[in-house]
Protein backbone atom coordinates (compact mmCIF):
# COMPACT_ATOMS: atom_id res chain seq x y z
CA UNK A 1 0.00 0.00 0.00
CA UNK A 2 1.27 3.44 -0.93
CA UNK A 3 -1.30 5.48 0.97
CA UNK A 4 -4.49 5.16 2.96
CA UNK A 5 -4.99 8.92 3.31
CA UNK A 6 -4.49 11.84 0.99
CA UNK A 7 -2.39 14.68 2.33
CA UNK A 8 -5.31 17.01 3.05
CA UNK A 9 -7.43 14.51 5.01
CA UNK A 10 -5.92 13.92 8.46
CA UNK A 11 -7.53 15.79 11.36
CA UNK A 12 -7.29 15.91 15.14
CA UNK A 13 -9.79 13.02 15.24
CA UNK A 14 -7.15 10.81 13.57
CA UNK A 15 -4.62 11.17 16.40
CA UNK A 16 -3.25 7.74 17.33
CA UNK A 17 -3.92 6.14 13.95
CA UNK A 18 -1.26 4.29 11.99
CA UNK A 19 -1.19 5.78 8.48
CA UNK A 20 0.60 5.36 5.17
CA UNK A 21 1.25 8.53 3.14
CA UNK A 22 3.00 9.18 -0.17
CA UNK A 23 3.92 12.42 -1.86
CA UNK A 24 6.53 14.97 -2.84
CA UNK A 25 8.78 16.73 -0.34
CA UNK A 26 7.73 20.35 -0.56
CA UNK A 27 9.98 21.75 2.15
CA UNK A 28 12.51 20.47 4.71
CA UNK A 29 13.50 22.24 7.93
CA UNK A 30 16.51 20.75 9.72
CA UNK A 31 16.48 21.74 13.41
CA UNK A 32 19.39 19.56 14.48
CA UNK A 33 17.79 17.00 16.79
CA UNK A 34 14.67 16.80 14.62
CA UNK A 35 13.54 17.45 11.04
CA UNK A 36 10.24 18.80 9.71
CA UNK A 37 9.15 17.61 6.25
CA UNK A 38 6.19 19.17 4.41
CA UNK A 39 4.82 16.30 2.33
CA UNK A 40 2.66 17.39 -0.61
CA UNK A 41 0.29 15.83 -3.10
CA UNK A 42 -2.28 17.53 -5.31
CA UNK A 43 -4.79 17.56 -2.45
CA UNK A 44 -2.76 19.29 0.23
CA UNK A 45 0.15 19.14 2.69
CA UNK A 46 0.85 17.10 5.83
CA UNK A 47 3.78 17.73 8.15
CA UNK A 48 6.12 14.81 8.93
CA UNK A 49 8.03 15.17 12.23
CA UNK A 50 11.23 13.09 12.35
CA UNK A 51 12.91 12.98 15.77
CA UNK A 52 15.51 10.66 17.19
CA UNK A 53 13.36 9.53 20.12
CA UNK A 54 10.53 8.06 18.02
CA UNK A 55 12.06 7.52 14.59
CA UNK A 56 15.60 6.61 15.60
CA UNK A 57 18.97 8.20 14.90
CA UNK A 58 19.48 6.42 11.58
CA UNK A 59 16.18 7.71 10.11
CA UNK A 60 16.92 11.22 11.40
CA UNK A 61 20.32 11.31 9.71
CA UNK A 62 18.83 10.03 6.45
CA UNK A 63 16.01 12.60 6.59
CA UNK A 64 18.55 15.41 6.83
CA UNK A 65 19.85 14.40 3.39
CA UNK A 66 16.47 14.46 1.65
CA UNK A 67 15.90 17.14 -0.98
CA UNK A 68 12.89 19.04 -2.24
CA UNK A 69 10.70 17.17 -4.76
CA UNK A 70 11.90 13.73 -3.76
CA UNK A 71 8.99 11.30 -3.66
CA UNK A 72 8.73 9.32 -0.43
CA UNK A 73 6.38 6.90 1.32
CA UNK A 74 5.87 7.36 5.06
CA UNK A 75 4.47 4.88 7.58
CA UNK A 76 3.83 6.36 10.99
CA UNK A 77 1.52 7.57 13.73
CA UNK A 78 -0.69 10.66 13.73
CA UNK A 79 0.02 12.93 16.71
CA UNK A 80 -1.24 16.34 17.79
CA UNK A 81 0.97 19.26 16.88
CA UNK A 82 2.48 21.27 19.67
CA UNK A 83 2.45 24.36 17.43
CA UNK A 84 -0.62 24.37 15.21
CA UNK A 85 -0.89 25.87 11.72
CA UNK A 86 -4.35 27.38 11.08
CA UNK A 87 -3.50 28.06 7.43
CA UNK A 88 -3.85 24.43 6.26
CA UNK A 89 -6.58 21.82 6.92
CA UNK A 90 -4.06 19.40 8.48
CA UNK A 91 -2.56 22.08 10.70
CA UNK A 92 -3.64 20.43 13.99
CA UNK A 93 -1.66 17.23 13.45
CA UNK A 94 1.63 15.81 12.23
CA UNK A 95 2.89 12.31 11.52
CA UNK A 96 5.79 10.72 13.39
CA UNK A 97 7.33 8.18 10.97
CA UNK A 98 8.43 4.67 11.78
CA UNK A 99 9.45 3.94 8.18
CA UNK A 100 10.37 6.18 5.26
CA UNK A 101 10.93 4.76 1.79
CA UNK A 102 12.41 6.81 -1.03
CA UNK A 103 10.31 6.21 -4.15
CA UNK A 104 12.10 8.66 -6.45
CA UNK A 105 14.94 11.14 -6.10
CA UNK A 106 15.08 14.48 -7.92
CA UNK A 107 18.00 16.21 -9.59
CA UNK A 108 18.79 19.89 -9.07
CA UNK A 109 15.63 21.80 -10.02
CA UNK A 110 15.70 24.47 -12.76
CA UNK A 111 13.29 26.54 -10.65
CA UNK A 112 11.59 26.34 -7.28
CA UNK A 113 8.12 24.81 -7.32
CA UNK A 114 6.74 27.43 -4.93
CA UNK A 115 8.26 30.29 -6.92
CA UNK A 116 5.72 33.05 -7.43
CA UNK A 117 7.69 35.35 -9.75
CA UNK A 118 7.57 35.48 -13.54
CA UNK A 119 9.38 32.40 -14.82
CA UNK A 120 10.83 32.18 -18.31
CA UNK A 121 8.16 30.56 -20.47
CA UNK A 122 10.62 28.40 -22.41
CA UNK A 123 11.94 26.92 -19.15
CA UNK A 124 8.40 26.31 -17.93
CA UNK A 125 7.47 24.47 -21.13
CA UNK A 126 10.70 22.44 -21.15
CA UNK A 127 9.97 21.25 -17.62
CA UNK A 128 6.21 21.17 -17.91
CA UNK A 129 5.91 18.32 -15.39
CA UNK A 130 7.51 20.64 -12.80
CA UNK A 131 5.52 23.67 -13.89
CA UNK A 132 2.24 21.81 -13.33
CA UNK A 133 3.28 21.11 -9.73
CA UNK A 134 3.24 24.84 -8.99
CA UNK A 135 0.15 25.82 -6.96
CA UNK A 136 -1.10 28.29 -9.56
CA UNK A 137 -0.89 25.82 -12.43
CA UNK A 138 -2.34 22.96 -10.40
CA UNK A 139 -5.23 25.17 -9.33
CA UNK A 140 -5.85 26.12 -12.98
CA UNK A 141 -6.15 22.45 -13.94
CA UNK A 142 -8.49 21.73 -11.03
CA UNK A 143 -10.68 24.75 -11.87
CA UNK A 144 -10.79 23.70 -15.52
CA UNK A 145 -11.92 20.23 -14.49
CA UNK A 146 -14.61 21.73 -12.25
CA UNK A 147 -15.78 23.96 -15.09
CA UNK A 148 -16.03 21.12 -17.61
CA UNK A 149 -17.88 18.94 -15.11
CA UNK A 150 -20.34 21.78 -14.42
CA UNK A 151 -20.91 22.33 -18.16
CA UNK A 152 -21.63 18.65 -18.79
CA UNK A 153 -23.99 18.45 -15.83
CA UNK A 154 -25.95 21.55 -16.92
CA UNK A 155 -26.17 20.48 -20.56
CA UNK A 156 -27.35 16.97 -19.69
CA UNK A 157 -29.94 18.32 -17.26
CA UNK A 158 -31.31 20.53 -20.03
CA UNK A 159 -31.71 17.81 -22.64
CA UNK A 160 -28.54 18.31 -24.68
CA UNK A 161 -26.81 15.24 -26.09
CA UNK A 162 -23.01 15.02 -26.02
CA UNK A 163 -21.98 13.79 -29.47
CA UNK A 164 -18.39 13.28 -30.62
CA UNK A 165 -17.77 14.37 -34.21
CA UNK A 166 -14.90 13.23 -36.47
CA UNK A 167 -11.42 14.70 -36.16
CA UNK A 168 -10.22 13.53 -39.59
CA UNK A 169 -12.47 15.00 -42.27
CA UNK A 170 -12.58 16.76 -45.61
CA UNK A 171 -11.31 20.33 -45.70
CA UNK A 172 -14.02 23.01 -45.68
CA UNK A 173 -13.37 26.75 -46.09
CA UNK A 174 -13.36 28.56 -42.75
CA UNK A 175 -11.68 31.55 -41.16
CA UNK A 176 -8.13 30.16 -40.86
CA UNK A 177 -5.78 27.74 -42.58
CA UNK A 178 -6.27 24.02 -42.02
CA UNK A 179 -3.89 21.60 -40.42
CA UNK A 180 -3.64 18.73 -42.90
CA UNK A 181 -2.88 15.04 -42.32
CA UNK A 182 -1.72 12.87 -45.25
CA UNK A 183 -3.75 9.74 -45.95
CA UNK A 184 -1.75 6.50 -45.97
CA UNK A 185 -4.33 4.56 -47.97
CA UNK A 186 -5.14 7.28 -50.52
CA UNK A 187 -1.81 8.56 -51.79
CA UNK A 188 -1.79 12.30 -52.44
CA UNK A 189 -4.97 12.94 -50.46
CA UNK A 190 -5.14 14.69 -47.12
CA UNK A 191 -7.49 14.95 -44.19
CA UNK A 192 -8.06 18.32 -42.52
CA UNK A 193 -8.28 18.70 -38.76
CA UNK A 194 -11.53 20.54 -37.90
CA UNK A 195 -11.49 24.27 -37.22
CA UNK A 196 -14.93 23.68 -35.69
CA UNK A 197 -17.56 20.90 -35.94
CA UNK A 198 -19.83 23.16 -38.00
CA UNK A 199 -20.89 20.75 -40.76
CA UNK A 200 -21.26 17.79 -38.44
CA UNK A 201 -23.52 19.56 -35.98
CA UNK A 202 -25.73 20.77 -38.83
CA UNK A 203 -26.03 17.16 -39.99
CA UNK A 204 -27.05 16.23 -36.44
CA UNK A 205 -29.81 18.85 -36.54
CA UNK A 206 -31.12 17.42 -39.81
CA UNK A 207 -30.94 13.95 -38.24
CA UNK A 208 -33.27 15.06 -35.44
CA UNK A 209 -30.76 15.66 -32.64
CA UNK A 210 -32.41 18.94 -31.65
CA UNK A 211 -30.04 19.73 -28.77
CA UNK A 212 -26.37 18.95 -29.28
CA UNK A 213 -23.23 19.92 -27.42
CA UNK A 214 -19.61 18.90 -27.47
CA UNK A 215 -16.43 19.98 -25.70
CA UNK A 216 -14.72 19.97 -29.05
CA UNK A 217 -11.05 20.02 -29.96
CA UNK A 218 -10.46 22.55 -32.72
CA UNK A 219 -7.36 23.21 -34.81
CA UNK A 220 -6.47 26.42 -36.64
CA UNK A 221 -3.18 27.06 -38.37
CA UNK A 222 -2.85 30.77 -37.69
CA UNK A 223 -0.34 33.17 -36.20
CA UNK A 224 0.02 33.05 -32.43
CA UNK A 225 -1.54 35.86 -30.41
CA UNK A 226 -2.63 36.27 -26.81
CA UNK A 227 -6.09 34.89 -27.64
CA UNK A 228 -5.05 32.50 -30.41
CA UNK A 229 -3.35 29.12 -30.38
CA UNK A 230 -3.21 26.25 -32.88
CA UNK A 231 -5.18 23.80 -30.73
CA UNK A 232 -7.95 24.67 -28.29
CA UNK A 233 -11.11 23.29 -26.69
CA UNK A 234 -14.45 25.01 -27.15
CA UNK A 235 -17.98 24.39 -25.96
CA UNK A 236 -19.84 23.77 -29.20
CA UNK A 237 -23.65 24.01 -29.09
CA UNK A 238 -26.43 23.71 -31.65
CA UNK A 239 -30.21 23.83 -31.14
CA UNK A 240 -33.26 23.29 -33.36
CA UNK A 241 -36.75 24.85 -33.12
CA UNK A 242 -35.49 27.83 -31.11
CA UNK A 243 -35.32 31.58 -31.48
CA UNK A 244 -32.54 33.98 -30.57
CA UNK A 245 -33.92 34.58 -27.07
CA UNK A 246 -33.92 30.85 -26.31
CA UNK A 247 -30.23 30.53 -27.17
CA UNK A 248 -29.21 33.64 -25.22
CA UNK A 249 -31.18 32.57 -22.15
CA UNK A 250 -29.71 29.06 -22.22
CA UNK A 251 -26.14 30.38 -22.39
CA UNK A 252 -26.77 32.94 -19.63
CA UNK A 253 -28.10 30.20 -17.35
CA UNK A 254 -25.10 28.04 -18.21
CA UNK A 255 -22.69 30.85 -17.32
CA UNK A 256 -24.44 31.41 -13.98
CA UNK A 257 -24.32 27.71 -13.14
CA UNK A 258 -20.64 27.33 -14.02
CA UNK A 259 -19.70 30.45 -12.05
CA UNK A 260 -21.55 29.18 -8.99
CA UNK A 261 -20.18 25.64 -9.22
CA UNK A 262 -16.58 26.73 -9.73
CA UNK A 263 -16.32 29.79 -7.48
CA UNK A 264 -19.15 29.26 -5.00
CA UNK A 265 -20.58 32.70 -5.79
CA UNK A 266 -24.08 33.06 -7.21
CA UNK A 267 -24.84 35.63 -9.90
CA UNK A 268 -28.22 37.20 -9.21
CA UNK A 269 -27.95 40.23 -11.50
CA UNK A 270 -29.16 40.11 -15.08
CA UNK A 271 -26.52 39.97 -17.79
CA UNK A 272 -26.08 43.19 -19.69
CA UNK A 273 -26.89 42.62 -23.34
CA UNK A 274 -25.22 44.47 -26.16
CA UNK A 275 -25.71 44.26 -29.90
CA UNK A 276 -22.76 43.65 -32.18
CA UNK A 277 -23.17 47.11 -33.73
CA UNK A 278 -23.13 48.79 -30.31
CA UNK A 279 -20.05 46.84 -29.26
CA UNK A 280 -18.13 47.78 -32.40
CA UNK A 281 -19.30 51.41 -32.43
CA UNK A 282 -18.65 52.05 -28.74
CA UNK A 283 -15.62 49.86 -28.07
CA UNK A 284 -14.19 48.76 -31.43
CA UNK A 285 -14.34 45.11 -30.35
CA UNK A 286 -16.93 42.33 -30.37
CA UNK A 287 -15.70 41.30 -26.89
CA UNK A 288 -15.25 44.61 -25.05
CA UNK A 289 -13.82 44.82 -21.54
CA UNK A 290 -16.50 46.81 -19.74
CA UNK A 291 -14.25 47.45 -16.73
CA UNK A 292 -12.70 50.27 -18.74
CA UNK A 293 -15.38 52.85 -19.39
CA UNK A 294 -13.63 54.58 -22.27
CA UNK A 295 -16.18 54.45 -25.05
CA UNK A 296 -15.29 55.47 -28.57
CA UNK A 297 -16.78 58.83 -29.51
CA UNK A 298 -17.74 59.25 -33.17
CA UNK A 299 -16.55 62.61 -34.55
CA UNK A 300 -17.24 61.79 -38.21
CA UNK A 301 -20.16 64.20 -38.55
CA UNK A 302 -18.40 67.05 -36.76
CA UNK A 303 -15.20 66.73 -38.84
CA UNK A 304 -16.66 65.81 -42.26
CA UNK A 305 -16.50 69.36 -43.63
CA UNK A 306 -14.48 71.13 -40.97
CA UNK A 307 -11.37 72.01 -43.00
CA UNK A 308 -8.97 69.28 -41.84
CA UNK A 309 -8.30 67.19 -44.96
CA UNK A 310 -7.09 64.06 -43.12
CA UNK A 311 -10.42 63.66 -41.33
CA UNK A 312 -12.48 64.87 -44.31
CA UNK A 313 -10.90 62.37 -46.71
CA UNK A 314 -11.35 59.51 -44.26
CA UNK A 315 -15.08 60.24 -43.96
CA UNK A 316 -15.47 60.68 -47.75
CA UNK A 317 -13.86 57.27 -48.28
CA UNK A 318 -16.45 55.66 -46.01
CA UNK A 319 -14.28 55.64 -42.88
CA UNK A 320 -14.86 57.01 -39.41
CA UNK A 321 -13.21 59.51 -37.11
CA UNK A 322 -13.28 58.25 -33.54
CA UNK A 323 -11.77 59.27 -30.22
CA UNK A 324 -11.37 58.20 -26.62
CA UNK A 325 -11.00 60.54 -23.66
CA UNK A 326 -8.42 59.65 -21.02
CA UNK A 327 -8.02 61.22 -17.56
CA UNK A 328 -4.80 62.66 -16.10
CA UNK A 329 -3.85 64.32 -19.36
CA UNK A 330 -0.72 65.89 -17.86
CA UNK A 331 0.89 62.44 -17.79
CA UNK A 332 0.74 62.23 -21.60
CA UNK A 333 4.05 63.81 -22.66
CA UNK A 334 4.95 64.34 -26.31
CA UNK A 335 7.16 61.26 -26.15
CA UNK A 336 4.31 59.21 -24.69
CA UNK A 337 1.97 60.35 -27.45
CA UNK A 338 4.65 59.64 -30.08
CA UNK A 339 5.00 56.09 -28.71
CA UNK A 340 1.23 55.64 -28.96
CA UNK A 341 1.30 56.98 -32.51
CA UNK A 342 4.00 54.49 -33.49
CA UNK A 343 1.92 51.72 -31.93
CA UNK A 344 -1.26 52.50 -33.90
CA UNK A 345 0.75 52.91 -37.09
CA UNK A 346 2.34 49.49 -36.61
CA UNK A 347 -0.61 47.45 -35.40
CA UNK A 348 -3.63 49.28 -36.82
CA UNK A 349 -2.12 50.68 -40.04
CA UNK A 350 -3.19 54.17 -38.98
CA UNK A 351 -1.57 57.17 -40.66
CA UNK A 352 -1.23 59.06 -37.41
CA UNK A 353 -2.66 59.91 -34.00
CA UNK A 354 -4.22 63.29 -33.30
CA UNK A 355 -4.94 64.62 -29.85
CA UNK A 356 -6.66 67.40 -27.98
CA UNK A 357 -5.36 68.09 -24.48
CA UNK A 358 -6.94 70.48 -21.99
CA UNK A 359 -4.75 71.51 -19.07
CA UNK A 360 -5.76 72.33 -15.50
CA UNK A 361 -6.47 75.95 -16.46
CA UNK A 362 -8.73 74.99 -19.35
CA UNK A 363 -6.21 75.88 -22.08
CA UNK A 364 -6.37 73.82 -25.27
CA UNK A 365 -3.20 72.13 -26.50
CA UNK A 366 -3.62 70.39 -29.85
CA UNK A 367 -1.61 70.25 -33.09
CA UNK A 368 -4.85 70.05 -35.10
CA UNK A 369 -6.59 73.03 -33.45
CA UNK A 370 -5.24 75.39 -36.13
CA UNK A 371 -7.25 73.55 -38.81
CA UNK A 372 -10.63 74.24 -37.17
CA UNK A 373 -12.56 77.41 -36.58
CA UNK A 374 -13.14 78.46 -32.99
CA UNK A 375 -16.80 77.43 -33.25
CA UNK A 376 -16.01 74.03 -34.76
CA UNK A 377 -13.37 73.36 -32.09
CA UNK A 378 -15.91 74.18 -29.39
CA UNK A 379 -18.40 71.79 -31.04
CA UNK A 380 -15.84 68.97 -31.11
CA UNK A 381 -14.89 69.52 -27.47
CA UNK A 382 -18.55 69.48 -26.43
CA UNK A 383 -19.07 66.21 -28.33
CA UNK A 384 -16.04 64.72 -26.60
CA UNK A 385 -17.19 65.89 -23.19
CA UNK A 386 -13.55 66.54 -22.38
CA UNK A 387 -12.77 68.33 -19.11
CA UNK A 388 -9.76 70.04 -17.59
CA UNK A 389 -6.68 67.82 -17.27
CA UNK A 390 -8.00 65.28 -19.79
CA UNK A 391 -6.80 64.26 -23.24
CA UNK A 392 -8.70 63.04 -26.29
CA UNK A 393 -6.85 60.66 -28.64
CA UNK A 394 -8.28 60.69 -32.17
CA UNK A 395 -7.92 58.28 -35.09
CA UNK A 396 -9.35 58.45 -38.60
Amino acid sequence: MYRNYKLNELRIENVGEEVVLSGWISKIRDKGHFVFIDLRDRYGVTQIFVNEEVSGKEMLEKAKKYKNEWVIKVKGTVVERSSKNPNIPTGDIEVQPKEIEILSQAKQLPFEIDETGNLNENIRLTYRYLDIRRPKMLNNIIKRNDMLFSIRKFMNENGFLDVDTPILAKATPEGARDFVVPSRTNKGDFYALPQSPQLFKQILMVAGIDKYYQLAKCFRDEDLRADRQPEFTQLDVEMSFVEQEDVITAMEELAKRVFKDVTGHEITEKFERMSYDDAMNNYGSDKPDLRFDMKLIDLSEETANAGFSVFENAVKDGGKVKAIVAPEGEKFSRKHIKDLEDYVKTYFKAKGLAYIKIDEKGEINSPIAKFFSEGKMKEIIEKLGIKNNEIALILA
